[in-house]
């Protein structure tokens, strides 16, 4: 897609290589093979060996714990152009990198990050996240999970559901609620009383491995406490927070990528003896999608300015997420239209980019929740 307002100015050399690193990456290993993977909702296990020689594992990481120490920008940047592939890979390095090694980095000792973050960035190990329950979606502080003190450490018992990665994951950080409040742990699969199971018939993120974690007196060792998560709620949300910022670039890549499917579509598709680009409505569509992917590409790249120095709040996460969520979602079903008949077809990527957005206008905080969290920001009233 043309780099209209030459925001390509703005990045440094670094990020630019970065960013196209990953688009060839996606143009040669995922493209090719993404479709099948949909059609048979099986996620490509084989390619977290290369997004992890690529070091988009733990991307933002210091080097000490495995990771580039590259920039907020960079990190989006590769968000973007992993979904323009498909969202099961963007979401895949989401929840390795924002939801799984960054609890650990944030709230964990110095003893769990030298255990986990380096093995976790090579790609030997794979995190989940599990927060959310069958009955606690929006309201995470409703949640039944619990994790009781016992000797040596805690007994889990609960479950989580619709949780990416769920049964292909190495460990994962779970929330429970405590006397104390809701507290973090890391739970790694082979602990007693641990189990996961894959959810099936999915019509979005279908080549996304996506479960149910089940806890049964699941016995988690006080070395596996994440003894920062003690100021509450406040840890999953900040992980969460870190989660949105990255759907907001990742979703203008679905965006980004069907809109390209789309022109190209219109300027060769002829009926009435010439281009369907040429008709006055196909270009309103055209422009209207061009536009709304050119103002969310530049307020993706302001938030990470300002996430580089520290400045991107929970609020400024949810206007991104928000806003990419909602106008990606319209593009597809844009683009979608202007193909006819071929916009279903898997020969094409829109109508599984359309799919697979859906999902993603729904996790890490519904449409919804994001109006609420900025309209609490403008009036200072909580609605919630």
């Amino acid at each position: 897609m043309e780099d209209f307002l030459f925001l390509d100015d703005q990045l440094t050399e670094e990020e630019r290589l970065i960013r196209d690193v990953v688009h060839k990456f996606v143009e040669g290993s995922v493209n090719p093979i993404i479709a099948e993977a949909y059609e048979e909702a099986k996620f490509p296990e084989y390619l977290i060996p290369k997004l992890a020689e690529l070091g988009l594992l733990g991307l933002t990481f210091p080097q000490a714990y495995g990771g580039s120490g590259v920039s907020a920008i960079a990190y989006g940047l590769v968000c973007q152009e992993l979904e323009r592939g498909d969202s099961s890979l963007r979401s895949f390095v989401s929840v390795q990198s924002s939801l799984s090694m960054f609890p650990i980095f944030t709230f964990g000792t110095e003893t769990q990050k030298q255990q986990f973050l380096p093995k976790m960035s090579r790609g030997e190990y794979i995190g989940c996240f599990g927060l959310t329950e069958a009955d606690a979606g929006s309201d995470p502080a409703s949640m039944k999970t619990h994790a009781e003190k016992v000797e040596g450490g805690w007994l889990l018992n609960g479950s989580k559901l619709w949780i990416t990665n769920a049964t292909i994951a190495s460990l994962s950080i779970v929330w429970a609620k405590t006397v104390q409040g809701i507290r973090g742990f890391i739970v790694e699969k082979d602990f007693k009383g641990f189990s996961s199971r894959e959810i099936k018939k999915k019509m979005s993120l279908r080549a996304s491995n996506t479960g149910e974690l089940i806890f049964s007196d699941c016995f988690v060792p006080e070395s596996h406490y994440l003894p920062g998560s003690e100021i509450g709620l406040k840890a999953p949300l900040a992980c969460l927070t870190q989660a949105r910022y990255g759907i907001a670039w990742g979703a203008i890549g679905a965006a980004m990528a069907c809109f390209d499917v789309a022109l190209n579509y219109c300027k060769e598709r002829k009926q009435f003896n010439r281009a369907i680009a040429s008709f006055q409505l196909v270009q309103k569509d055209l422009s209207r999608m061009f536009l709304e992917i050119i103002k969310a590409q530049t307020l993706n790249l302001r938030i990470g300015q300002l996430k580089s120095v520290g400045k991107c709040t929970f609020s400024i996460a949810s206007l991104a997420k928000l806003n990419a969520c909602r106008e990606a979602l319209k593009i597809a079903r844009m683009a979608r239209n202007l193909l006819g008949a071929n916009g279903i077809s898997l020969e094409y990527s829109i109508i599984r980019h359309m799919q697979n957005l859906e999902a993603v206008f729904t996790y890490e905080g519904t449409d919804n929740i994001h109006h609420l969290i900025i309209g609490k920001h403008i009036t200072e009233l909580d609605a919630f």
